[in-house]
């Protein structure tokens, strides 16, 4: 299992990744944009209703390997609360299992709100989205192909 954090940002993650990329080094490993969603993908359980059609080249997903973690990242479309510092980290649980992202997706959304519940994506991952009972934001996250790791081995 691990942790990785995602950074959420007010339209300008491509310039704040690729300023990290400029620091770390490496390539993105994922860059998804919102005009990447497949058409019909039902989002209304999601974080995303409907993006701007002013947006859609904005940052949906990216990330970046940063020694043995990875650094992810997304814009927040401007018809959702928008982010300030404090508010647009969360830490992103990689599970070795459905049955672990269950357990602990049930764990910490004790006493704290979903935002998505946990339910199959478009690209491939086991997902769901929750703030803890303290403020803390947790995404849950398994993908059978990565087992649990940043990187396929």
């Amino acid at each position: 299992m691990l942790v990785n954090p995602y950074l959420n940002f007010n339209g300008n993650t491509e310039e704040v990744f690729n300023f990290y990329k400029s620091v770390f080094g490496g390539e993105f490993i994922v860059l998804q944009r919102f005009k990447d969603i497949p058409s019909g993908e039902n989002n209304s359980e999601g974080c995303v209703d409907e993006v701007p059609e002013s947006e859609s080249n904005k940052i949906m997903h990216i990330a970046l390997n940063i020694g043995s973690t990875m650094l992810m990242g997304t814009d927040v479309p401007s018809n959702m609360e928008q982010v300030k510092t404090g508010t647009n980290l969360s830490l992103c649980i990689s599970t070795d299992s459905r049955e672990d992202s269950d357990r602990i997706f049930k764990g910490l959304s004790e006493g704290g709100k979903v935002q998505m519940p946990l339910q199959d994506m478009f690209w491939g991952d086991y997902y769901g989205m929750l703030t803890d009972k303290y403020g803390t934001q947790w995404m849950i996250s398994y993908n059978a192909e990565y087992d649990g790791k940043n990187n396929k081995s």
